[in-house]
């Protein structure tokens, strides 16, 4: 990638119109279902085989500085390449095209299964996908393993593994301190690579933090949230999970442990990014207003990060004190989606909804089905069961 801001086409004539932009980034935003896997492989698709807007090198390099960053790495780069494109103007439309899609959905299927009396199905299909959430967890683990194992090789495995659990026991026991584990283990391996010079890191009591604004109002409140969501979060939305449900169900009580499995689930089953888990938060919190808010105060740092520092990008990545830092927050990040397993799992409150659980793991680990499908068959279950009379969470 070059340093400049402007998108690095051969012609100015070869930039497409702010209209296209619009068009091609919100036609993924509705097909996007999957995850960052589906995202990635559209964006390749449209931005380097069809339109040939950037290089393959260019596309790789996108993603490798979008993982750096904390928040929606596929967020990230669709914000990324959309600027690489059109500029900040593009960025902004090719950004919202990418999100809004995902939004109106989410908000949708929010309003029917946080309603005051939802309809028997609604509660079992809920009840069904949200038991499989934890499995979820898991895979989404397993997948970030390998990349992480090779990277090790020219660091330390056996720091890599002490950091993988140590995310793992902080995200399945200590909630709302996560993420000081997560910069705790950046910031030991800063130490080390820079032969035991301490990092000048400013710890921030996250939990102290969260009960000042607690006070403050529910709009302040559902921001606090989302601005975690939106730019603590390393490696993938679920290293925000136990946070977030700490937060959601422990501390403000803005929803049930159920309903918090069924946000997770939505999250997964809609089209775009997985962080609009947040949106849902939001919502319980204070209906649509407040999930409109949540959505935007969660993508905020992306956007922020992509106008005012993306053509630093290259210099980023080849700062060894951040990639030393990352080092450790990567795969602490690895452990802390593991991790959150453990509180979804413990949230379940039925036998029939662990068995759904179990079946989940081996469809999505052993058979190695997509994540989509596996939540959307035990939503299948859930509400057969459900019409069959079986006990369902309320």
């Amino acid at each position: 990638m070059t340093a400049d801001p402007e998108p690095s086409l051969s012609t100015k004539d070869n930039r497409p119109g702010l209209g296209t932009v619009l068009r091609e980034w919100g036609r993924i935003g509705c097909i996007g279902f999957g995850g960052p896997p589906t995202h990635i492989a559209l964006l390749r698709v449209l931005c380097v085989e069809k339109r040939k807007w950037l290089s393959e090198q260019e596309f790789e390099d996108a993603i490798a500085a979008c993982n750096l960053l904390p928040g929606p790495a596929s967020t990230q780069l669709a914000i990324f390449a959309a600027w690489r494109v059109r500029g900040r103007a593009g960025a902004l439309a090719g950004g919202a095209a990418f999100i809004v899609p995902g939004l109106v959905v989410i908000l949708a299927l929010a309003a029917l299964f946080l309603a005051g009396s939802p309809p028997t199905w609604v509660r079992g299909a809920g009840a069904g996908a949200g038991a499989a959430v934890a499995a979820v967890a898991v895979h989404a683990g397993v997948g970030l393993v390998p990349a992480g194992w090779r990277r090790a090789a020219t660091t330390s495995r056996v720091r890599w593994v002490l950091y993988v659990v140590a995310g793992a026991v902080a995200a399945a026991t200590v909630g709302p301190w996560l993420v000081l584990v997560l910069l705790g283990c950046g910031a030991v391996e800063l130490t080390v690579h820079r032969g035991g010079r301490g990092p000048a890191l400013l710890a921030v009591p996250v939990k102290s933090l969260a009960a000042g604004v607690a006070g403050a109002g529910v709009f302040l409140s559902i921001a606090w949230v989302a601005l975690k969501v939106g730019a603590l979060s390393y490696g993938g939305g679920f290293v925000i999970i136990p946070l977030m449900r700490t937060d959601a169900v422990d501390t403000y009580h803005w929803m049930s442990a159920g309903q918090f499995l069924n946000a997770v689930a939505l999250g997964q089953i809609t089209p775009g990014p997985v962080v609009q888990t947040v949106a849902v938060v939001g919502y319980a919190a204070a209906g649509l207003a407040g999930g409109v808010l949540a959505s935007l105060v969660a993508f905020t740092p992306s956007f922020a990060f992509i106008l005012f520092g993306a053509r630093h990008f290259d210099r980023l990545r080849g700062n060894p004190n951040v990639r030393a830092f990352l080092d450790g927050a990567g795969p602490a990040a690895v452990g802390a989606i593991f991790g959150s397993a453990v509180p979804l799992a413990l949230a379940l409150t039925q036998l029939w909804q662990y068995l759904v659980l179990a079946g989940a793991a081996v469809v999505l680990l052993a058979l190695r089905r997509g994540v989509v499908t596996t939540l959307l068959a035990a939503a299948a279950v859930g509400t057969v069961l459900a019409l069959l009379g079986v006990a369902v969470p309320s």
